[in-house]
């Protein structure tokens, strides 16, 4: 609520995690209000969980100098970008997507480590006591925290003159673009053509590429095959070009069929050759018992 304090309900919205239940959540926020005032401040909240950072400490260290760096370097991008030439363009959008991939592999990794040690926790427990339920979704939230807090650095930090506040139609306008294309992308309207014959010109429509990957997994390999997959899936997801992606298991044995859809040929090429997709390539040759089989097929629709 903004007070500078958090009851045991705000409290528990954020921290709640699905393991922990809501008496072992109720004994954690009393441990850290020492002075059992029925509210935590972020002094009790810091000091609580820097006793616990260990190896953490360094890498949200190495984190807050991260986030400065590529405001500074955004900052930068945003004042040169329209006088640069077409070739220094195009290496400012490359380093940009090369940065994203980046991070994007390092939250896939954090990812499936949060989701592997998730699941240890719930196999270990044997407390019967329900768990209580997310009321808060992490991701949004803490997208919501990222932007104030940058926000918040851009215009304060000595390294951002002009900070990141100030209004900027042009940027406003790329902002807009970027979020209705997220709002099309969550939605995956795909429409596939009726039956009929006509004669194309070259280029006249585009046509969706649909693959099929069928991999036989090494059952002693099947858990890490998974977790590989999932990161592979949830990167591939998040592509513009990427309309749907389904996996289906049969259930006499380990086989995964894996179906992509993308708007067009284009699409998956680029695919091809981005880092996670290269990555999943490589950690196949340890999964599967025979080479994997691949299948595509261009038809004509629409997105």
């Amino acid at each position: 609520s903004d007070d500078g304090k958090l009851s045991f309900d705000e409290f528990k919205a954020y921290f709640a995690d699905g393991v922990l239940s809501g008496e072992e959540l109720h004994e954690l926020f009393h441990t850290i209000d020492t002075p059992n005032t029925d509210n935590l401040d972020t002094e009790e909240l810091c000091d609580y969980f820097s006793k616990h950072l260990g190896e953490y400490e360094n890498v949200l260290s190495v984190l807050e100098d991260l986030n400065i760096l590529i405001l500074k370097a955004m900052d930068k991008t945003k004042k040169d970008y329209q006088e640069a030439s077409n070739l220094e363009q195009f290496v400012t959008r490359f380093l940009l997507k090369e940065t994203l991939n980046q991070l994007q592999s390092l939250q896939s990794s954090l990812e499936c480590a949060m989701e592997t040690t998730e699941q240890q926790t719930r196999q270990e427990r044997k407390d019967p006591t329900k768990p209580e339920v997310l009321s808060v979704q992490w991701p949004r939230k803490r997208l919501s925290r990222r932007l104030q807090r940058n926000t918040s650095l851009s215009s304060n930090h000595p390294h951002s003159s002009t900070g990141w506040i100030e209004e900027d139609s042009q940027w406003v306008v790329q902002i807009n673009r970027l979020q209705k294309l997220i709002d099309r992308l969550e939605k995956k309207n795909l429409k596939l053509e009726p039956l009929e014959e006509e004669v194309l010109e070259e280029n006249a429509r585009s046509h969706i590429m649909i693959v099929q990957h069928q991999m036989s997994v090494i059952e002693e390999k099947a858990e890490e095959f998974r977790l590989a997959l999932k990161q592979y899936v949830e990167s591939a997801s998040a592509q513009g070009g990427c309309l749907h992606v389904s996996i289906q298991k049969l259930p006499s044995n380990f086989c995964f069929i894996v179906y992509e859809f993308w708007e067009n040929s284009s699409a998956w090429n680029s695919h091809l050759q981005m880092n996670y997709s290269k990555a999943f390539q490589r950690s196949k040759v340890d999964f599967l018992e025979t080479p994997e089989l691949i299948t595509t097929m261009l038809v004509p629709g629409k997105y």
